[in-house]
């Protein structure tokens, strides 16, 4: 599918289907779309009129026009309120489009849009995310395509001319998110702390990124018995993956994104029982396909001024008899002892060390993320990934990076007392408090592994996997939070 600006006009454009956006309440038709009107017959002010369109955010309607027409279909899309208009309402309009447009079996479509803001490139960059997520289909794991019909084949942006440099840099975050949606929706035995490694080696290799892999016995070496207490049950070995992208100058910013890496995550000797989900934990590494989907993008966008350190801690959480107990302590890299009271509390074992190793960097910024806990989905929803962070600066950044990006964040408190929950008899901390405020206290967890940087927590437990179509997002992986940690980086330059 190739996506391109267009400066045909509107009036001269010819394809299969045409798509205009109309914002809610203010569907009369002027100016050249009277004129577009008149063309076609006066179908479109019919079209209106008959099914009562009120211009909605994205809903559609389309009709055929006559034999011989320049344009075979048109499809009016809704953009909401003029005032309330958002990027993602844009993202979301196109996406709705487009699949409608590859229903009906169009290879060729066209988009009249209004500009967002005023803003021509941030619009088109918008809308080339928008078609692309919407019309990707995972078929790797089929023997023959579900889809064998026709497929959009191009798309015109009209209006749009000279947008050449915002539709590149869409698909450069697009091809991020895709990386991060099939990272997360291969099985387990398709993707292993050894695939991730190798997914950092290509990355690494084909631009230009440098490269740390850590063994088990490195690991041992640094004191990481929280993330190898982990590990220490799955016949597969750990990898610590650490990939830096370097500017070709001086930075004047040194970030760092953590992803939990648990690419299966039974439960341990607290083994998930029926009704838990057991079944869909190849997610569990969701954080991690994000920490490396954004490595592909930073790595393409090559923003001046900022180095990023891209790392997850990638293991199983697995049984056997070398498996760690309920009432084993563990000991951290920073010399921090946990008492483990329950396995299946893992991933906060394994961010723990990574924290410790970023925290070590000489950032000025550090975000994990991770699907990390039930509660913040009882708190949230799926659609909100809860936000924790001491840090005003840093939280506003990942706000603002969220809204561009239409990842919905909600920031969360940080109540300290909270952390009597957790405090140990035998050793510093345990590893889960009480069953109310779970997603605070695995924040409070965390925060122990962190002493000289500004540091936020992404618990994206909710959005990472949808189980409908949602907006851009078809049923399944989602690549939740490649495009805030895009966006947060390249403000931060």
């Amino acid at each position: 599918m190739v996506i391109q600006p267009s400066n045909t006009p509107l009036l001269e454009w010819a394809g299969d289907s045409l798509a205009i956006g109309l914002f809610e309440d203010a569907v009369e038709l002027t100016g050249e779309l009277a004129t577009l009107n008149e063309k076609f017959g006066g179908i479109l002010k019919e079209l209106i009129a008959e099914e009562e369109f009120t211009g909605k955010a994205n809903s559609t309607i389309s009709t055929r026009l006559a034999a011989g027409s320049q344009v075979r279909k048109v499809i009016l899309v809704g953009l909401g309120k003029p005032d309330a208009l958002k990027l993602d309402n844009i993202r979301r309009a196109v996406a709705a489009v487009a699949r409608v447009a590859k229903k009906q079996k169009s290879k060729t479509l066209g988009f009249s849009f209004p500009l967002w803001n005023n803003d021509p490139a941030a619009t088109a960059q918008a809308m080339a995310e928008g078609v692309q997520l919407a019309l990707y289909q995972d078929n790797r794991f089929k023997s023959e395509p579900e889809d064998k019909g026709l497929q959009i084949e191009s798309v015109d942006f009209l209006g749009f001319d000279g947008q050449e440099a915002a539709l590149n840099r869409a698909n450069q975050i697009v091809s991020g998110v895709i990386l991060a949606r099939q990272l997360v929706a291969a099985p387990a035995n398709a993707v292993t702390p050894i695939t991730l490694a190798e997914t950092a080696q290509a990355i690494a290799k084909d631009h230009g990124l440098q490269l740390e892999i850590l063994e088990r016995e490195d690991c041992e070496k640094l004191g990481m018995g929280a993330f190898l207490g982990v590990a220490q049950a799955s016949d597969l070995p750990p990898k610590f993956i650490h990939l830096t992208y370097k500017p070709t100058g001086t930075p004047k910013k040194k970030l760092a994104i953590i992803g939990k890496g648990l690419t299966f995550d039974s439960g341990g000797l607290n083994i998930k029982g029926a009704g838990s989900g057991i079944e869909t934990m190849k997610i569990d590494m969701g954080g991690a396909a994000a920490t490396l989907g954004a490595a592909k993008a930073i790595a393409q966008l090559q923003p001046e001024e900022v180095e990023v350190h891209f790392i997850s801690a990638a293991t199983e959480n697995m049984i056997s008899g070398h498996a760690m107990h309920p009432g084993d302590i563990l000991k951290a890299s920073n010399g921090k002892t946990i008492e483990v009271n329950n396995t299946d509390a893992e991933g906060r074992l394994t961010l723990a060390d990574a924290l410790v190793f970023a925290d070590k960097l000489g950032l000025d910024a550090i975000v994990d993320l991770a699907t990390l806990t039930g509660a913040n989905v009882i708190a949230l929803g799926d659609d909100i990934a809860g936000l924790f962070t001491p840090d005003d600066a840093v939280a506003s950044q990942l706000e603002k990076a969220a809204e561009i990006a239409g990842e919905k964040i909600w920031r969360m408190p940080m109540e300290e007392k909270y952390f009597e929950g957790l405090k140990s008899g035998i050793a510093d901390m345990k590893n889960t408090g009480p069953r109310p405020g779970g997603a605070i206290t695995a924040a409070l967890f965390l925060k122990q592994f962190v002493k000289d940087t500004a540091w936020a927590h992404l618990d994206i437990a909710g959005p990472v996997w949808t189980d409908k179509e949602n907006g851009y997002n078809g049923a399944g992986a989602t690549g939740y939070g490649v495009r805030t940690l895009v966006n947060w980086v390249l403000s931060s330059q």
